[in-house]
């Protein structure tokens, strides 16, 4: 084969984000894959979780219809392989639409499967040298293994068998509560099962306390039984299901007829030649890349989860656009995560940006807050659903907005306006001073703002 610009391991996302961003400048690419293509995202992350999180939510808002009056309503899943058949479907042609095909509209793309490792001047793919001056690693991430005694004898499956599920189990174990860990505990618990939900410290712990303390308020209102504070001790089997021992203020044995274990998920990066290259990688495996996405070995860049950092997609596809381009003209254009939102696909939904009151604490800045609760917020009461709340921190001596946390049905659309307001260095004062669409989940950031001077429970709708 002959000499390529570039090349790119990793089918993914990233893979796919800087493959075609080189493409764009004329560069000739080696697109390195193995496996499905397409990553993780299509195929065992976003859009199947968010898929069957839409259906079990179509199946929850039947059966609450009846907050409004004169409706009565319900609904249950009458066949979850076929659900999962859906899903498998839209999985497909999402891939087929938005990878495979996609590789015929650039000439100056050339696809290799195959197992990739790094070698002087260039990627050996399954024995053969890819020549390339410029690589960029985009090999993606894993789910983790729980360090629970006995895991290895017990049948448990992580996020992507989960979400394969052809039978629904009649009850089911999850170890975990972040983002995949609540995630699924809802959409198992709406779709019919007896699900437990079990975690060291408490529901998303990364987020504000107050909204893990409500969300589990909403989770105690689907059946699914939270259990927090848990040092596990040992897992078992118990027939064809498991059995998990753990201590919080006293001891708790844990059953159910399966385990699902959301621990995280770890980079993608041995078996790459990454130590015969020289270049670093963290405690948790991550490749360690500076601001520029490169590596410690010179023209060896890395983006997206292998790197360790921001597991998302749509910063995966950030990153290595900024790979691509620094790796080609020798640039140094950097890699901006100041303003990126977060959202938790729950209902309600956990949405935030910026700083939580602790860290903004811990960087040193005088902190001052405010907490709408819903019920204050005009849309929530048209809706009937006052589930949630919309915290704002703030640095008192500034003014500046730092962070906002939003858990509300439709947080998720709301929090790309306080990443921009952040991002621009607005104050609370911007946010309580600007026009907001009446009757949207939005219009909470304005009166959140407003909070911190006004008792927004003495103003008339539409006031300020």
């Amino acid at each position: 084969m002959s000499a390529y610009d570039l090349a790119v391991i990793g089918a993914g996302s990233a893979g796919f984000s800087a493959t075609i961003t080189a493409a764009e400048t004329g560069a000739r690419v080696a697109l390195v894959g193995h496996g499905l293509i397409g990553g993780t995202c299509v195929n065992v992350g976003c859009v199947p979780s968010k898929t069957l999180i839409r259906a079990m939510d179509s199946v929850h808002a039947a059966n609450r219809a009846g907050r409004f009056g004169g409706i009565n309503g319900g609904a249950a899943v009458d066949d979850w392989s076929a659900t999962v058949a859906a899903k498998d479907e839209l999985v497909a042609a999402m891939r087929q639409a938005k990878y495979v095909d996609l590789l015929p509209e650039y000439e100056s793309i050339d696809y290799i499967e195959g197992k990739a490792r790094l070698a002087d001047g260039g990627v050996l793919v399954d024995g053969n040298m890819i020549p390339a001056p410029r690589i960029v690693i985009a090999t993606g991430s894993q789910p983790a293994v729980p360090d629970i005694p006995g895991i290895d004898a017990v049948p448990w499956r992580d996020s992507t068998a989960a979400l394969a599920m052809a039978h629904l189990p009649e009850s089911l174990l999850i170890v975990g509560a972040g983002f995949i860990g609540c995630e699924l505990a809802q959409v198992f618990a709406r779709a019919g099962a007896n699900v437990t939900l079990a975690c060291r410290s408490r529901l998303l712990p990364h987020a504000e306390p107050e909204i893990s303390a409500a969300l589990a308020g909403c989770f105690a209102e689907d059946g699914i039984d939270v259990q927090c504070g848990l040092a596990y001790r040992s897992v078992r089997r118990d027939g064809a299901g498991v059995v998990l021992e753990a201590k919080g203020d006293a001891a708790v044995t844990l059953r159910a007829g399966a385990m699902i274990a959301a621990v995280g998920r770890l980079p993608n990066s041995e078996g790459i030649g990454l130590e015969e290259m020289g270049i670093e990688t963290t405690a948790r495996g991550g490749i360690r890349v500076d601001a520029q996405m490169r590596t410690t070995r010179p023209g060896v860049y890395a983006a997206g989860d292998v790197t360790g950092r921001d597991m998302y997609v749509y910063m995966a596809a950030h990153g290595a656009r900024i790979a691509a381009r620094n790796a080609l003209d020798g640039g140094d254009a950097a890699y901006d995560d100041s303003a990126v939102p977060e959202v938790v696909f729950t209902d309600p939904q956990v949405a935030s940006v910026g700083l939580t009151e602790a860290a903004a604490r811990t960087q040193g800045h005088s902190v001052e807050t405010s907490i709408l609760p819903l019920d204050q917020l005009p849309r929530a009461l048209a809706a009937r659903d006052t589930r949630g709340l919309i915290k704002l921190v703030a640095d008192a001596d500034t003014d500046r907005l730092l962070g906002a946390h939003i858990m509300a049905p439709e947080g998720g659309d709301s929090i790309q306006t306080a990443a921009l307001a952040i991002r621009q260095g607005l104050t609370v004062r911007d946010l309580a001073s600007m026009v907001f669409p009446y009757l949207t989940t939005v219009e909470g950031l304005k009166l959140a703002a407003q909070g911190f001077e006004k008792d927004v429970t003495k103003l008339s709708c539409c006031a300020g």
